[in-house]
């Protein structure tokens, strides 16, 4: 199963993730399918998503972690998600 998550990178104590589509059974910062985007907890603009990548992987069936979907919800990717899905 494929899944929409962060990987880690970053210095000590100064964390930075990629939002990535991963094989659910890879290592957290193993190999990755997909980059969709960043988030950078400690910047101004805290994150930088590819929309259309993030709703093509919602729309094949990947499941994002609880903090992507926050994430997502934030942006306003999984409200396009929904109303697109309802629209079927």
């Amino acid at each position: 199963m494929v899944k929409l998550r962060l990987t880690r990178l970053g210095a000590k104590k100064r964390p930075y993730y990629r939002v990535v589509a991963a094989d659910s059974h890879n290592k957290r910062d193993g190999k990755v399918i997909d980059l969709i985007g960043t988030y950078s907890p400690l910047e101004e603009v805290k994150y930088n998503i590819d929309e259309e990548k993030a709703l093509s992987w919602l729309k094949k069936g990947a499941q994002p972690t609880d903090t992507v979907r926050s994430l997502f919800s934030k942006v306003g990717i999984m409200e396009k998600f929904h109303n697109s899905s309802k629209n079927k």
